[in-house]
C-alpha cells in the first residue's frame, strides 16, 4: 500500500500540474461530501430547536403544566447535551470521529422514540434527557470531522456546513409544527417530535456506507497509509496532502523518517491524558489565548439570545399583535428560511472576507436589530393601540436579528474548532460546546421568566447589551485565521491585544512569520 503511494508522489512531481489540476476538482468535491454528511448530524439539533417551538404550545394544553415547566421542557435539552458534548471529546479519540456520528444518532433515534410515545411530562422528559446526549455528541463531533477532513482553501466554508444544517433542521421543526398542527392536540406534538426519528437512521446509515474516518484520528491510531489515501482524496493537489501529512505526523509527535509506507507504529495514546493539565493547569500563552477565544464565541453566541428569539417565536410574533395561530407559525417559517438562506451566504463569505470581519459585523447588525425590536415591543406593551407598523417593525427585526446571527457568529461555534491543535483538539471542541450548552440552556430556560420580570422588550434590550460586550471581546481578542493550515494556526494567538486583522496567508512561509510577530 505505501509503496504504491510513493511511486504514485513521484510520479506527480514529473507531470504536476497536470495531476494537481485533475485532483482539484475531484478532492474539492469529495471533501465537500464528507463534510456534508458528518454535518448532518447537525439536523438533529437543529430540528428539535425547530419543532419544540410550537410544540411546547401544544403539550403545555395536553399537560396542563405552566409555563415554567414548559421553559424547563424546552431548555433542559441544553443542559443535558453537555453530557454529550463532555463525554464525545474523549469517545471520539477512543472510537474514532465516524463511530462516534452513529453513536450520537443512535441516542437521538431513542430520545425521538421515546418523546414521541411519552404518556406523561415525566416520561417526555426522559426522552429529552436521552435526545439531549445525542445532540451533545453530534454538535461536537460534526465540528471536530470537518475541520480535520477540510483543505486549507476551503476550510471556513465547509467547517459553516454544520450551522447550515443546524438550520435546515430548524426549518424542518418549523414545517413539521404546521403540517401536524391540524391533528388533536394529543397526537400532535407526539408527531412532531417523534418523526425525528428518521433523520436519525438515515444519518447512521449514510455515515457507515459511505463517510472515511478523519485522516488525523488515523495518524493518532499509527494508521499512516489510511491517513495518506483520506488525504489524497480531500486535498486540493498531492503535494498539499502530503504536506498535510507531514504537519499532522509532526503535530501527533511521529519522526519525519516514518514514511508513508510504514504502518507498522505503536498506536498512540488516545485517553485525552495531560490535555486537561494543558488546558488549565499549565497552559501556554497560545493555548490560553485560544481557549480564552474559543469559550467566548460559544458564549456569546447564545448569551445574546438567538435561542429565545427562534425556541419562543410564536410568543415573540404574538407580543408583537399576531393573534392567528396560523400566522404565528407561517412566521416562524419565515424565520427559518431566513436562517437558512443566510447561512448559506455565510458559507460563501467565511474563506473569501474572513472570520473576524463577519463576527464583527455579524454582531454589530444583531446589536441594531435587537435594540430596535425592543423599542417596537415596548411601544406595543405600552400602547392599546397596535399599529401595523410597529408589528411590521418588530417582524422585521426578528428576520434581520436571525439575519446577522446566520451570516457570522452562528456558524463560527463550529468554525472555532480550526483553532485548536491537534492534541487539544476533541476537548477542546468539548469544552467550547458544553459552554454553548449550558449557555443556551440559561437563556432558554428564563426567558418567559424574563420578560415577566423586566419585560419583554427589556428582555431583548439586555441581548442587546451582551452583545455589545461580545463585540468588543471580538475586535480584542479574535486574529484572523482564514487561509492557514490547522497545523499553524495556533501560532498566531498568544498576544491577547489583537486589535486588527491579519493579512491572510498565502504560503506556509507567510503563515511562519506571522507565527512568530505574535
Amino acid at each position: 500500500m505505501g509503496g504504491g503511494n510513493d511511486d504514485a508522489s513521484a510520479t506527480s512531481d514529473l507531470h504536476f500540474p497536470l495531476i494537481e489540476s485533475v485532483h482539484k476538482h475531484k478532492t474539492n468535491r469529495f471533501s465537500s461530501l464528507c463534510a456534508i454528511i458528518a454535518s448532518m448530524s447537525s439536523v438533529l439539533l437543529g430540528y428539535d430547536i425547530g419543532v419544540m417551538s410550537g410544540a411546547a404550545i401544544y403539550i403545555q394544553q395536553d399537560f396542563q403544566i405552566s409555563d415554567v415547566k414548559v421553559e424547563i421542557l424546552v431548555g433542559i435539552i441544553s443542559l443535558y447535551a453537555t453530557i454529550g458534548a463532555a463525554a464525545a471529546g474523549k469517545t471520539s479519540d477512543w472510537i474514532g470521529r465516524r463511530y462516534t456520528m452513529v453513536l450520537s444518532a443512535g441516542f437521538f433515534f431513542v430520545g425521538a422514540i421515546l418523546m414521541g410515545f411519552a404518556p406523561n411530562y415525566g416520561l417526555l422528559m426522559s426522552g429529552r434527557f436521552v435526545a439531549g446526549i445525542g445532540i451533545g455528541y453530534a454538535s461536537l463531533i460534526a465540528s471536530v470531522y470537518t475541520a480535520e477532513v477540510s483543505p486549507a482553501s476551503s476550510r471556513g466554508c465547509l467547517s459553516s456546513f454544520p450551522e447550515v444544517f443546524v438550520n435546515v433542521g430548524i426549518l424542518l421543526g418549523y414545517v413539521s409544527n404546521y403540517a401536524f398542527s391540524k391533528l388533536t392536540i394529543q397526537l400532535g406534538w407526539r408527531f412532531m417530535l417523534g418523526i425525528g426519528s428518521i433523520p436519525s437512521v438515515f444519518l447512521a446509515a449514510v455515515v457507515i456506507l459511505i463517510m472515511p474516518e478523519s485522516p488525523r484520528w488515523l495518524v493518532m491510531q499509527g494508521r499512516l497509509g489510511e491517513a495518506k489515501q483520506v488525504l489524497i482524496r480531500t486535498s486540493d493537489s498531492i503535494e498539499e496532502s502530503l504536506q498535510r501529512l507531514d504537519d499532522i505526523k509532526n503535530a501527533v509527535g511521529i519522526p519525519a523518517s516514518c514514511k508513508d509506507d510504514v504502518i507498522q507504529i505503536p498506536k498512540r495514546s488516545t485517553n485525552g491524558g495531560g490535555v486537561w493539565k494543558e488546558f488549565f493547569l499549565r497552559p501556554t500563552p497560545a493555548v490560553r489565548h485560544i481557549l480564552i477565544t474559543v469559550v467566548g464565541v460559544h458564549f456569546f453566541q447564545e448569551a445574546s439570545g438567538m435561542n429565545a428569539v427562534v425556541l419562543y417565536s410564536p410568543r415573540i410574533f404574538a407580543k408583537a399583535g399576531i393573534s392567528s395561530s396560523d400566522h404565528k407559525l407561517l412566521a416562524t417559517v419565515a424565520v427559518g428560511v431566513t436562517k437558512t438562506v443566510f447561512i448559506l451566504v455565510a458559507t460563501v463569505l467565511f474563506d473569501r472576507v474572513g472570520r473576524r470581519p463577519l463576527i464583527l459585523v455579524s454582531l454589530g447588525g444583531m446589536i441594531i436589530s435587537l435594540i430596535t425590536l425592543g423599542v417596537g415591543l415596548t411601544i406595543l406593551e405600552g400602547s392599546h393601540d397596535q399599529g401595523t407598523w410597529v408589528v411590521g417593525l418588530c417582524v422585521a427585526m426578528v428576520l434581520i436579528d436571525v439575519a446577522f446571527f446566520s451570516m457570522g457568529i452562528g456558524p463560527m461555534s463550529y468554525v472555532s474548532s480550526e483553532l485548536f491543535p491537534l492534541r487539544l483538539r476533541a476537548q477542546g471542541v468539548s469544552v467550547g460546546m458544553v459552554v454553548n450548552n449550558v449557555t443556551g440552556g440559561v437563556v432558554t430556560m428564563t426567558f418567559l421568566s424574563l420578560y415577566r420580570a423586566i419585560t419583554i422588550g427589556g428582555a431583548f434590550f439586555l441581548y442587546a447589551g451582551i452583545a455589545i460586550v461580545g463585540w468588543l471581546f471580538f475586535y480584542v481578542v479574535f486574529p484572523e485565521t482564514g487561509g492557514k493550515n490547522l497545523e499553524q494556526v495556533e501560532g498566531l494567538f498568544g498576544n491577547l491585544l489583537w486589535k486588527f486583522p491579519v493579512k491572510k496567508a498565502d504560503t506556509l512561509d507567510d503563515v511562519e512569520n506571522s507565527g512568530n510577530a505574535s
